[in-house]
């Protein structure tokens, strides 16, 4: 039975905005009785600023997180796509997707930490080599200002054909089979800037750490870098495919990186009371560079290209700071290309989760009395 350690999509998910344990739900210094502000000095003050900074939200619409800890139930699926294509002389495409694993995980947060385990359910009850098992690690910070994504992801050989394309009429468009001849390596990071951070909260569409409480939306701006590497053994696929399929197919190595930036918008629409529902969509313009391995050539063949990319976030979400349920997807597409051939990729996380925050923290308690 596959088992995983996560620090959960959202690690976090709570942390910065959590972080601040001395806001008020005003976001104003704490007082005396003598009206005097309360304030720290030395590294806990220099501390209580930094986070004052990046929870630094207009509570007429975002309400800030009221308690520290939090449990919650998460099922969380994945799905993936690759298609391998030649040009030359007529477009043939093969494509490749494998069976979407779905993982069960109880996780447990207080202040700046949310861990727990999750399984796989494809394996209850079987047994499987390691050398066969993916992993996937994300690690992920959503603040009121800035967000940052972390995650390697190394896939398992169980593929299927799905697709083909431009091949003789003796191979069947719709053929289906299994190949096991296919391993990817995904490791990148994510970074982002939301402009319009004192009204729209990114924290509260996938963390639950804040409630959005009137409708907003926002500019963002991003950089990225991923590392794709891929090991493509064609002569696992059935003989009918590899008899026909094109020489700049037979590929048995890639290896290619992307730097982007990228600019988008995320909207929170608030369509009643403790609902949210969110999108966010940014094109991302890539530089990209590869090397790749082809039966047919004795070197490596190089190559740079700028390529128009995407990054997708949606959500809908419900929490009345006590309870919250909700899903969220994030997907993201690559697309690498050299003369002749061509290899695009896609790469999505599906979660539905159910949780409930506890330990009202200090300053709610004293508003609440």
């Amino acid at each position: 039975m596959k088992h995983r350690l996560l620090l959960f999509i959202t690690t976090v998910l709570l942390a910065l905005p959590c972080m601040a344990q001395h806001e008020t739900l005003d976001l104003e210094p704490l007082r005396s009785d003598k009206g005097i502000e309360k304030k720290s000095s030395g590294f806990l003050g220099f501390l209580g600023k930094a986070m004052d900074w990046f929870t630094d939200y207009d509570t007429a619409y975002v309400e800030p997180n009221k308690y520290k800890f939090s449990m919650m139930l998460d099922d969380y699926t994945d799905f993936q796509y690759f298609n391998i294509r030649g040009d030359k002389p007529d477009r043939q495409k093969i494509s490749f997707t494998p069976k979407p694993h779905n993982k069960l995980g109880v996780y447990f947060g207080w202040q700046i930490f949310f861990v727990g385990w999750a399984f796989d359910m494809n394996d209850l009850g079987k047994s499987k080599n390691k050398k066969d098992r993916g992993t996937d690690f994300n690690l992920s910070l959503y603040s009121a200002k800035i967000g940052v994504d972390l995650y390697y992801r190394r896939t398992s050989n169980d593929y299927n054909i799905s697709k083909l394309k431009g091949f003789p009429s003796e191979v069947p468009r719709k053929f289906s089979s299994t190949f096991n001849g296919l391993r990817v390596d995904m490791k990148g990071l994510n970074l982002f800037y939301v402009l319009n951070n004192r009204r729209f909260s990114y924290p509260a569409a996938y963390s639950q750490s804040s409630n959005q409480r009137r409708s907003a939306g926002s500019f963002i701006v991003g950089a990225s870098f991923t590392n794709h590497h891929l090991n493509f053994d064609y002569s696992k696929l059935p003989a009918l495919i590899s008899e026909y399929m094109k020489p700049e197919m037979k590929v048995t190595d890639i290896n290619y990186k992307s730097y982007g930036v990228n600019f988008g918008y995320g909207y929170n629409w608030v369509f009643a009371y403790n609902f949210l529902a969110n999108l966010s969509v940014s094109p991302e313009l890539s530089y990209n560079s590869s090397k790749i391995k082809n039966v047919d050539s004795k070197n490596d063949l190089f190559e740079n290209r700028l390529k128009v990319e995407c990054i997708l976030r949606a959500s809908v979400v419900y929490n009345n700071s006590k309870w919250y349920a909700g899903a969220g997807f994030v997907g993201r597409t690559y697309d690498f290309s050299q003369r002749h051939f061509n290899l695009n990729n896609g790469y999505g996380t599906l979660q539905i989760y159910l949780g409930f925050n506890f330990g009202l923290k200090k300053e709610f308690k004293e508003k609440k009395k």
